[in-house]
């Protein structure tokens, strides 16, 4: 299974989810042993599969870092950070994470978009 971090160290992931909001991104940094790739492709893939046929949930996105990285991220869009919740809390989502490598360290955290004049809108 897979070790959860905080890639926040003033706000946890558990503080973000008492928050009343939305639209929210997931973004949730993986670091593995290499050699762990495939077995970390093949977790999130049947965790995501749970993922998408939950209520609020729109889309998501892994990325991987170039030139031979071990490092990767999944982009995911939420409705709100409610909707969010109740599928991360969802015994069958804990279920489904226990199949990850035990070399994978993940960092999930909740972000917005955000506007800035001449390059973004939120």
């Amino acid at each position: 299974m897979a070790g959860l971090e905080e890639l926040d160290g003033a706000v946890t992931l558990s503080d973000q989810m008492d928050a009343e909001e939305g639209p929210v991104v997931l973004m949730n940094l993986f670091t593995i042993d290499p050699s762990d790739e495939q077995a970390l492709l093949d977790a999130w893939a049947h965790d995501a599969d749970f993922m998408k046929g939950q209520p609020g949930y729109i889309s998501t996105q892994m990325h991987k870092g170039i030139a031979g990285s071990s490092t990767y991220v999944n982009y995911a869009v939420w409705q709100d950070v409610q909707s969010f919740r109740a599928a991360f809390m969802h015994p069958e989502f804990h279920r489904r994470i226990a199949k990850y490598p035990e070399s994978a360290a993940a960092r999930p955290h909740l972000f917005k978009k955000l506007a800035v004049a001449n390059h973004c809108v939120a």
